[in-house]
């Protein structure tokens, strides 16, 4: 076999900053962001790219991280650039946390900069306690969200007055910003799970990976030139499954909102020619029932995960001419890693069956290697694959180049993720005889709401941290919006009381309000194993009644019927 020794002339380090390098060299007066009444040029928004990027390279050291606290506006699309150009990772943090676990990420990735909007400052508290590596807080005023001036926090700096402190000097020439890296395997992002073990984990991604992510997102979701995309999905969620750089890629139209409300969505999808957005089946369900809901008058394409789209919800979008695409993957494989191809012959089905082909979790993205469905036990050390028959379950496993670099400052979780040299996902599935993988469950129990992974776990010792309470186990119920939410079962101490109402007001002190309860079952005793785990499958069935197999061990009683909580 020959080998090539790669040089400058045929081998360039991959990294997705070349993306808006290109666009505003080649479109620089095309429309890159339309956000209210706010628009950019790709021209200015490659500008302002690089103003926050020479802001920022002044404060930080190569591979400080940046962490970005903000809903879906334009300066965190332009962090998602302006961070990796000027050395930093980006760290785009979830809104919805609380301020504990804001603290725990800050604390735990060695945050350099955060940059707050202003709505959020409230979230934070004073970061600085968090960390000692914290130099400074930047708060961002967004004019769509207060007409007004907001006042910045008094340890806070300005967005604008931070950028204006990386100008040059009486005029001087700006010393230039490098679009290139010199190894694509450098950290572009940490983002931290939703705490699917119990404590959030930084799952690193590459520039490498991140720019093949994107050209996968290009090709299946068809972005194009005139493509206009709606930012219904979170930024901070995988980096928005990579589409910042893959909207910014295809030279096509960003279009975010700070809140994605049914009123919001279809006045875009009507006012500003939306052909694309992506979001969990909340979102799609969210369209589909909304009292604007219509026939578009041209194609929409909806990219849906996070949880399998019901299949009355896909009917119903596609009688409005919507064409909803299903895909799979997590965090830590850069957002989606599979997709639902539609085969030409599903037109002969009804449109029920044609909803249940798409609903299911699908075949290999166009940059990513086969998934596999393999055995729990290992033969001789090796994976075994489970029979296609699309009955016989086991778990999804997977490996390419859009598998992270691993856990951030976490070996042992990135040595247990990596076992048998595939990344294992912890998600049950059966494969089909045509080779597409359909979930069937989740290990681990983990409740995915509204497209955000919910630790049982994380949610049982917030729970149990009451001083009332003695034990607890939480399960998912369905939910019409959000697909799943969680259910708790709690043993009181002796002697003890407290309502739901106090104990859930607790635990909404200790993790984020989605992650919080809807309904409370006070119980004397929790069904458990021989060995003491709790038999969380006998707390499902029913979806809200206890069934007591036989034998139990020990017995269960119910005392309090479920006691339904508004969700946050």
């Amino acid at each position: 076999m020959t080998t090539i020794t790669p040089t400058s002339a045929n081998d360039a380090p991959l990294t997705p900053l070349r993306f808006l390098q290109r666009s505003a060299e080649v479109f620089p007066q095309k429309e890159a962001i339309v956000y209210g009444e706010r628009r950019w040029t790709y021209a200015q928004f490659a500008a302002e790219a690089e103003e926050l990027a020479r802001a920022i390279r002044a404060r930080i050291e190569p591979g400080d991280r940046v962490v970005v606290l903000a809903p879906n506006i334009p300066e965190m699309l332009i962090a998602h650039f302006a961070v990796p150009l000027a050395g930093g990772v980006l760290v785009a943090l979830n809104s919805r946390l609380s301020q504990r676990e804001i603290h725990h990420v800050l604390a735990h990735c060695g945050a350099r900069l955060l940059f707050v909007d202003s709505e959020l400052t409230g979230m934070v508290g004073d970061a600085f306690a968090a960390t000692d590596t914290l130099a400074a807080v930047i708060e961002i005023a967004d004019p769509e969200f207060a007409r007004t001036a907001v006042p910045v926090g008094p340890s806070h700096e300005s967005y604008t007055v931070f950028i204006e402190s990386g100008q040059p000097l009486h005029g001087a020439v700006a010393e230039p910003v490098r679009w290139t890296i010199d190894d694509e395997r450098t950290v572009i992002s940490i983002n931290y799970t939703s705490g699917t073990t119990g404590t959030p984990k930084g799952v690193m991604y590459t520039h490498r990976g991140a720019y093949l992510n994107a050209l996968g997102e290009v090709f299946h979701n068809s972005f194009g030139h005139d493509s206009v995309y709606l930012w219904t999905l979170p930024m901070f969620h995988c980096n928005g499954w990579c589409t910042p750089w893959a909207v910014t890629a295809a030279s096509s139209t960003h279009v975010p909102i700070r809140t994605v409300r049914p009123e919001a969505v279809w006045e875009a999808i009507d006012r500003l020619g939306i052909t694309n957005l992506c979001g969990a089946p909340t979102v799609c369900s969210m369209i589909a029932n909304a009292d604007e809901a219509h026939p578009v008058d041209r194609p929409l394409r909806i990219t849906t995960a996070g949880a399998p789209p019901s299949p009355t919800v896909i009917e119903q979008l596609e009688r409005l001419g919507i064409t909803v695409v299903h895909v799979y993957g997590l965090t830590e494989v850069y957002g989606p890693f599979t997709i639902c191809e539609y085969q030409s012959e599903w037109d002969l089905l009804s449109a029920a069956e044609r909803a249940e082909k798409v609903s299911r979790q699908g075949v290999a993205m166009i940059q990513a290697e086969a998934p596999r469905v393999v055995d729990a036990d290992l033969i001789d050390g090796d994976l075994v694959d489970v029979p296609r028959d699309g009955l016989t379950i086991g778990e999804i496993v997977l490996r390419g180049n859009n598998v992270m670099a691993g856990y951030f400052n976490d070996p042992s979780a990135t040595a247990e993720a990596f076992r048998g040299g595939w990344f294992h996902t912890g998600d049950l599935a059966v494969m089909h005889p045509d080779g597409y993988v359909e979930i069937k469950d989740r290990a681990k129990d983990i409740i995915i709401s509204g497209g955000e992974n919910i630790s049982t776990i994380e949610v049982e010792n917030a729970l149990v941290s009451h001083p009332a309470v003695l034990d607890a186990a939480v399960v998912g119920t369905p939910h019409p919006k959000w697909g799943e939410r969680p259910k708790a079962y709690i043993v009181l101490r002796e002697g003890h009381e407290a309502s739901a109402e106090q104990i859930l007001a607790h635990t909404r002190l200790m993790i984020a309000g989605f992650k919080v309860p809807d309904f409370v079952i006070f119980v004397n005793d929790l069904p458990r194993t021989a060995t003491g785990k709790i038999m969380k499958v006998t707390l499902r069935v029913g979806h809200g009644e206890v069934v007591v197999p036989a034998n139990p061990t020990p017995a269960i009683a119910l005392v309090v019927v479920a006691v339904p909580v508004a969700a946050a």
